[in-house]
């Protein structure tokens, strides 16, 4: 069996694990999420929560970083899980640790390994046409691109973190902003997730209402003023 089968083979078989210990999560959680909407409820979720210590940290954490390495997980729900467990900020907080290890982790390999790590995750006529854009060479833009590109809403942020060992950025610029460029959807994940636990669905629902409303106005004053047309043209380079 050559390396590259067994990679497949490797990632797939960790995906079903992931996959399954997420709905295993969602299953136990389930019950007592049902009864958010009472003060009972939202006492045991904590309780529960509380309970778990460091190995409910530790699953978490584990989740972030398969939802990023092995791109098998959306980020909202596991935002919004933090938020639930850990509150607002401590949330936040957790995510962004999580998310700028994980992003560490991946940019070395990438810079060890190369374009050939990538191939495992992602096409490799995509990675190639990202590569090759004259638009991700420009090392005096490379910078406020990416930062535009994880602001955005919708983008594909688990792509733009394997890519990045192949630009011309350097890593602790590109870790910050991979990470820190995510707040939007993360705060208002963590808040939707803080103010659920808490009953308080209508703030959750408010949270995710701003957040969107706030990035689509970023998208149209970015097209407005961005006679370049830099973003439209990287938001087509990464489709």
């Amino acid at each position: 069996m050559t390396k590259t089968k067994m990679l497949k083979m490797l990632k797939i078989l960790l995906s079903i694990i992931v996959i399954a210990i997420f709905i295993a999560l969602i299953i136990y959680l389930l019950p007592i999420m049902k009864n958010l909407t009472t003060e009972q409820g939202q006492a045991e979720f904590k309780n529960t929560v509380s309970n778990s210590g460091i190995y409910g940290m530790f699953m978490l954490f584990g989740l972030q970083v398969a939802q990023i390495v092995l791109v098998v997980l959306p980020g909202e729900p596991l935002e919004f899980l933090a938020g639930m467990c850990y509150g607002t900020i401590w949330g936040t907080i957790f995510i962004f640790a999580s998310v700028a290890i994980t992003t560490t982790i991946i940019f070395m390999l990438v810079k060890k390994f190369g374009k050939k790590y990538i191939y495992e995750f992602f096409k490799k006529e995509k990675i190639d046409k990202i590569e090759n854009s004259k638009l991700f060479k420009n090392p005096k833009r490379i910078e406020l691109i990416m930062m535009i590109l994880f602001l955005i809403p919708g983008t594909p942020k688990d792509l733009l973190v394997y890519i990045g060992g192949l630009l011309p950025i350097k890593p602790l610029r590109f870790i910050l902003i991979s990470t820190f460029a995510r707040f939007p959807s993360v705060i208002s994940s963590t808040i939707a997730g803080a103010n659920a636990v808490n009953g308080n669905f209508e703030i959750s629902v408010l949270a995710y209402i701003i957040t969107f409303s706030l990035s689509a106005l970023f998208i149209i004053l970015i097209n407005k003023f961005d006679k370049s047309k830099i973003t439209s043209d990287a938001i087509n380079v990464i489709k």
